[in-house]
């Protein structure tokens, strides 16, 4: 008789579902500063358990700590305070006007501000930075207008890109801000692609891109790792494992089998893995990788180890698939409220010093929109006039769509 066991097929199930407690005590977290910092010229094999590990430089009381404090001084940490503060202001304020019906759809970085200005702020301003959909905060930080930013969102008469992007799908050549796909894995290849041709040309700019947990089991994070490792592109490419693929838990990744920095070891790409909440210590590995690329020594894979506290997107509820509370559960907390607490600690800040910065950003926040909505929203125009379809999109117009504008405007 047979007796081999029953095969049974494994799905992977989140830890909490809705109406149950959230509790991460599964989670294992090393202690804050006590992960090593290699040498950059460090191979993947070498450093691989960093790749396991999790770099923290603060602390449960706020104190940095260990080898990957990144030493920055106090104007530089309330400067990235001010611009995690002003992202989720700005998120806040342009939440409200899509539940508003004045744009069609956003989508909020809550609790993930220190990835983008942690990060701006390791990088120069003339890098090139090839993101998703929830790093505005790169934007802010390197002081782009926001109501360049609403503009775009409201799909407005002053709107760049005439209408022909997704709210919140930014693009600035002037910032160094690639244009975004909602087809998350393309970025990376984007990147590494540019990258490349910065090096070739013999250029001093390096690239950075962005993706989501979800998105590293598509092909283009593949390709992208392969020629970043075969050509050593001077390239940063970060994994944001905010826990939650719309509503498909990381598990259903890979995220349970290993973490998404080890898939970097397999490419001979060094890989590190970073508390996403810690701006100190997001600051300190995208440094290290990105001396690691001005020193023509290849690309790094960080994985940024954080949680969505909102919704995927004004068109998704997350209470259909997590508990209510679980990003108050978080154990690695907020991003904004740990640097503030850092600051104070140091004596560099106050709590009356910090709700005076949050009136002054929703301030500017409020004035920015009344400004941006007196050009247009998408409920009320006026709009991008409907000639500009035919703009921008040849270097050349095709005599065909010369004939199909002349005759759009000559009847009106």
């Amino acid at each position: 008789m047979d007796r081999s066991p029953v095969l049974r097929l494994h799905i992977p199930e989140p830890k909490h579902r809705p109406g149950e407690a959230a509790d991460f005590s599964h989670l294992r977290l090393p202690r804050a500063g006590s992960v090593e910092r290699p040498p950059v010229d460090s191979g993947a094999f070498a450093m691989r358990d960093l790749a396991y590990a999790l770099i923290r430089v603060l602390d449960d009381e706020g104190t940095a700590v260990g080898p990957w404090d990144p030493q920055l001084d106090a104007d530089t940490l309330r400067r990235g305070l001010r611009a995690m503060a002003l992202t989720r202001a700005y998120d806040e304020r342009m939440y409200r006007v899509q539940r508003q019906g004045k744009t069609s759809f956003y989508m909020r970085s809550t609790g993930e501000e220190a990835v983008a200005v942690g990060q701006a702020c390791a990088l120069e301003r003339d890098d090139v930075v090839f993101p998703t959909y929830r790093q505005s905060g790169l934007l802010i930080a390197r002081d782009w207008p926001l109501v360049d930013m609403m503009c775009q969102v409201y799909s407005n008469s002053a709107d760049r890109l005439k209408g022909r992007q997704m709210p919140v799908l930014y693009s600035s050549r002037a910032a160094g801000f690639f244009s975004l796909s909602g087809n998350l894995g393309t970025q990376l290849s984007q990147a590494v692609g540019w990258a490349m041709a910065s090096a070739y040309k013999g250029d001093h700019r390096i690239a950075a891109a962005w993706t989501g947990e979800g998105a590293t089991a598509e092909p283009d994070f593949h390709h992208a790792l392969t020629f970043a490792s075969v050509y050593h592109a001077p390239v940063i490419l970060n994994v944001v494992n905010n826990q939650w693929a719309i509503s498909c838990y990381q598990g259903i990744a890979g995220g349970d089998e290993s973490t998404f920095a080890a898939r970097g070891i397999g490419y001979g790409v060094p890989a590190l893995r970073v508390d996403g909440n810690d701006f100190l210590a997001t600051c300190a590995v995208t440094r290290w990788a990105a001396e690691r690329a001005r020193s023509n020594l290849g690309p790094t894979l960080i994985e940024l180890f954080t949680y969505r506290a909102t919704a995927h997107s004004t068109a998704d509820d997350p209470s259909r698939y997590r508990p209510a509370d679980e990003w108050e559960k978080w154990p690695l907390g907020d991003p904004i409220r740990r640097l503030k607490d850092h600051l104070v600690g140091r004596g560099e800040w106050s709590e009356a010093q910090h709700e005076a910065m949050r009136k002054e950003v929703e301030e500017q926040v409020r004035a920015a929109n009344r400004e941006a909505e007196a050009k247009g929203t998408l409920d009320r125009g006026p709009l991008p006039p409907v000639a500009s379809m035919f703009e921008d999109v040849y270097r050349e117009m095709p005599a065909e769509l010369r004939r199909q504008r002349d005759e759009l405007l000559g009847g009106r």
